[in-house]
């Protein structure tokens, strides 16, 4: 992994919709910097108006790293993020001090700053585990890492398996070996999570997805029907249409399932936050109150 010169990383998290992108922009203009995504699905160019990709006059005044820079036929996973956003960091911070992290993904957020462990593999045990029922695989789960049991999507096949493939190889949690094991960086990292009360930021999911869909969601995920079954696409907002598209649902219904699945997704965001204790909290209006903690943490 690259060594980084010294350097401020300014981490911004939060559940979906709670307007971690504005407060990006405003911290990057603020200090006049750039900023590095880490939210997992708007690495793909064919992926916009689902994603919540900034609108192209916010990619134009502050420079973007890492948002729609490569296809879902190229995926990107957390480890090899964390090592290509090392080596942007590193180009970076040798013209500017500071760098603004906007954070949509915990696990790839994570894997920046703490480093992750190289987790074994088993491919026999993969396998059979393949063949086990969801349910069997999540009852295994619930007892073996309770804490990834309720924050994984629960129909998420991929994760699920390979949680328990490595709870069983190790003896340990998924959740305690996925991090922490191999972080390599000198940066002076300030994290900063915002959130709003709950009915506050479950009205503006709902909004959000009205305005996806009259932005034309779904002429974007019928475009990308092909490629539906690729991990990429395993997303809230694209799914549902799937499942539409295929003839399993009215449109009515569809776009109430991305409203709860969304709303869903929040809750989980938090859960994964909440036991943080590096994260310093604020509301997304206290806009000067979180410029004054993060200037008074700064390293010069």
């Amino acid at each position: 992994m690259v060594q980084l010169a010294r350097g401020n990383l300014i981490v911004i998290q939060g559940p979906t919709a709670v307007g971690k992108s504005d407060l990006a922009i405003q911290l990057a203009s603020y200090f006049s910097t750039s900023i590095v995504s880490a939210d997992s699905r708007q690495f793909y160019r064919e992926m916009t108006i689902g994603t919540a990709v900034p609108p192209a006059a916010d990619l134009n005044a502050v420079k973007h790293y890492f948002v729609q820079d490569r296809s879902v036929q190229n995926p990107l996973n957390a480890g090899t993020y964390a090592d290509e956003a090392l080596e942007c960091l590193n180009s970076l911070f040798n013209d500017n001090s500071i760098v603004v992290l906007a954070g949509g993904s915990g696990l790839y957020v994570n894997a920046l700053v703490y480093g992750m462990d190289d987790l074994p593999k088993d491919e026999s045990l993969r396998e059979e585990l393949n063949g086990e029922q969801l349910e069997v695989l999540l009852a295994e789960l619930k007892e073996r890492d309770p804490h990834y049991y309720i924050v994984v999507d629960k129909r998420n096949r991929q994760r699920i398996v390979r949680a328990v493939e490595v709870c069983r190889l190790t003896g340990k949690t998924y959740s305690s070996l996925r991090l922490g094991g191999n972080c390599n960086h000198s940066m002076n990292v300030i994290q900063v999570a915002v959130n709003r009360p709950r009915e506050q930021l479950y009205d503006r999911i709902n909004r959000r997805v009205d305005i996806m869909m009259d932005s034309g969601l779904l002429d974007e995920v019928r475009g990308l029907y092909g490629f539906r079954n690729l991990a990429a696409l395993n997303t809230v907002g694209y799914k549902e249409l799937f499942a539409y598209l295929n003839g399993n649902s009215s449109i009515e219904d569809a776009v109430a399932l991305i409203k709860q699945n969304t709303r869903h997704y929040a809750k989980r965001q938090l859960t994964w936050l909440r036991p943080n204790k590096d994260l310093t909290w604020f509301d997304p209006s206290e806009m000067s109150q979180i410029i004054d903690f993060v200037s008074s943490k700064l390293i010069k």
